[in-house]
């Protein structure tokens, strides 16, 4: 303040306000530098706080090996309906999905034709049982007269053979109109089983033959699942195997076991044909696609969550937490080789043990050498791995 004052003096040009300014302006930088702590300094303490972490203690679980296929869902029990007669439609008494029972109509087919060749039949019919009664009064004729002398016997056989070849006719025409009317018959288009009509890709109007598919019932119950497998993987393929029916997250929905292998290979995709049954029905459909995963073997293993791993420079790596040997617990890194992975699990294959607690948590907000507070996983509590059982699969 001094040093401010002299300098206002040497320099008669200012005036006394503005040599107070400049003295209230060094007070104020020199209070203002006096507040600034020293460099290097931080807060009294020094520790860093344990980050609470979850943990799971490794054990061997179940590791299977297995293979996923798309499969492909079909009905034993599935009739395609095609007509025994030809014409044109007239009616469709049924739709897509309705429940039908034997006998149920389900098309009606113009049957006017087949009708006017029965009505022709009938008529004849009439004209031959005529003949038939004339022919046998012939006969009788011919007989009286055989008795009493008056016709000789040749011309008593002309009229018995008359009569039958009368009756043959007659019994002819209604063996043809019984088949007549029996094709008259398949002009209603009628439901062999029960079940579940599918799609019906004809309408009204439309002409069909023997060979035009009109729709299909499908039957509760008897469903299969088709499967194609390679055949590089058709070595291991054996009857027993068990096949799980799968969702869009990994989740099984039905366990079957495999029941056919095909003996030959398909030349066209080369694969191996395998069937399984499917008993829970109602959850699947005729024609659906699935996931399907057929379990080749199944052997103990360890197993960690993917949400425990993390990758640096193509190298896989995870915590543990071990004890520093002064009554706290400290974060570790350890590399790890993994192997196949199924859903929320990797297989693996070294750098840990059983009995290791692998951090599955928080895995962000530590280092190695980190002190942690270990809290079981959730959902866990028996200190397992937090995520179900590995189920590696083959990719």
């Amino acid at each position: 303040m001094a040093l401010s004052l002299s300098l206002s003096v040497r320099r008669p040009g200012l005036s006394l306000a503005t040599s107070l300014a400049c003295v209230a302006l060094a007070a104020f930088a020199t209070g203002c530098g006096s507040s600034q702590p020293a460099a290097g300094g931080g807060p009294p303490g020094g520790g860093a706080p344990a980050l609470p972490v979850e943990v799971a203690t490794l054990a061997p679980t179940p590791v299977d090996d297995i293979a996923e296929f798309v499969g492909l869902v079909r009905s034993r029990r599935s009739t395609t309906i095609q007509p025994q007669a030809e014409g044109i439609i007239t009616a469709i008494r049924t739709k897509s999905g309705d429940r039908v029972s034997p006998g149920a109509v389900l098309f009606e087919i113009d049957a006017a034709p087949q009708r006017a060749v029965v009505a022709s039949l009938t008529s004849q019919r009439a004209a031959q049982d005529a003949n038939l009664a004339f022919a046998r009064q012939q006969a009788q004729r011919a007989k009286s007269l055989l008795d009493v002398g008056a016709m000789s016997q040749q011309e008593y056989e002309q009229a018995m053979t008359q009569e039958k070849t009368a009756e043959a006719q007659l019994k002819s025409i209604d063996d043809q109109i019984a088949q007549q009317q029996a094709e008259l018959d398949y002009y209603h288009v009628v439901a062999p089983t029960e079940g579940i009509v599918g799609d019906v890709p004809v309408r009204v109007g439309d002409r069909v033959t023997k060979t035009t598919p009109l729709t299909t019932i499908d039957a509760s119950g008897g469903l299969e699942v088709y499967i194609n497998v390679p055949v590089q993987q058709a070595s291991r393929l054996k009857i027993g195997l068990p096949v799980r029916l799968v969702d869009e997250s990994g989740a099984t929905l039905a366990t079957e076991r495999v029941n056919f292998i095909a003996p030959t290979v398909d030349d066209a995709t080369q694969t191996v044909l395998v069937k399984t049954p499917l008993t829970a029905d109602g959850r699947f459909r005729t024609d659906q696609y699935v996931r399907t995963q057929i379990v080749f073997s199944s052997a103990p293993g360890l197993t960690i969550p993917v949400t425990a791993v993390t990758r640096v420079n193509g190298q896989y790596f995870v915590f543990v937490a071990e004890s520093n040997g002064k009554g706290g617990t400290v974060a570790h890194q350890r590399p790890v080789t993994l192997g196949r992975v199924v859903g929320n699990t990797y297989v693996l294959e070294s750098g840990l043990k059983a009995g290791d607690v692998l951090i599955v948590s928080g895995i962000q907000k530590i280092g190695d050498g980190a002190p942690v507070t270990p809290m079981p996983a959730r959902g866990d509590g028996a200190g397992a791995p937090a995520a179900a059982p590995g189920q590696a699969g083959g990719r």
